[in-house]
């Protein structure tokens, strides 16, 4: 972790948006934290407002327009070759489709406050298939309204930004794991339903 956050000192705006990239496709980065500390740099005045914002919105938009590339080249190869092992068959995948198609696009909005979900979208929306016009405004829209929330919440925590940080993170991986709890649940009780 002081690492990530001594690159981001060192190399600014460019490191927020490198290390954002990576975090998005799915290395173990604490996103949430490197962009309160971020915010906490703006508050020091050793940032600024809108290139700090635009290197967060930007790092995060290409991490998960890449994952979302993943899915969509490397997806059909991984499911034939795996997919049999997790139940994955493509009559599934053309459900996971329709899902996206009518309600999952907003889990690339959503899914960027919940580590793990965000990894995970962006690659399943490309490996359904989902079309890009559909993809980039909810994914883009997430990506914008993450970066500010978390910029500015480590802009008006200013020194407390640490202790708060290492706080909401367990926060945010408990309801991550309740999520995908729920979201199985109720996709099993559908597919029980179904037969």
């Amino acid at each position: 972790m002081e690492n990530i956050l001594g690159w981001v000192e060192h190399y600014g705006y460019v490191g927020i948006f490198g290390i954002l990239m990576l975090g998005i496709i799915g290395l173990p980065i604490p996103d949430e934290a490197l962009l309160a500390f971020a915010g906490y740099l703006v508050y020091k005045g050793d940032l600024s407002w809108a290139p700090t914002l635009a290197a967060s919105f930007l790092g995060s938009a290409c991490g998960i327009t890449i994952s979302y590339g993943l899915g969509r080249i490397a997806g059909n190869s991984l499911l034939r070759a795996y997919g049999h092992y997790l139940g994955l068959t493509s009559e599934r995948m053309v459900g996971v489709h329709a899902w996206f198609e009518r309600w999952g696009h907003w889990s690339l909005t959503i899914g960027y406050f919940f580590p793990g979900v965000r990894h995970l979208t962006a690659f399943a929306a490309g490996m359904s298939n989902l079309q890009l016009r559909v993809f980039v405004p909810f994914a883009y829209a997430g990506a914008l309204l993450w970066s500010v929330v978390f910029v500015l919440a480590g802009y008006f925590l200013g020194e407390e930004w640490a202790q708060v940080s290492e706080n909401i993170r367990p926060a945010l991986v408990a309801a991550s794991l309740v999520l995908i709890v729920l979201l199985s649940g109720y996709y099993l009780i559908q597919h029980a339903t179904r037969k």
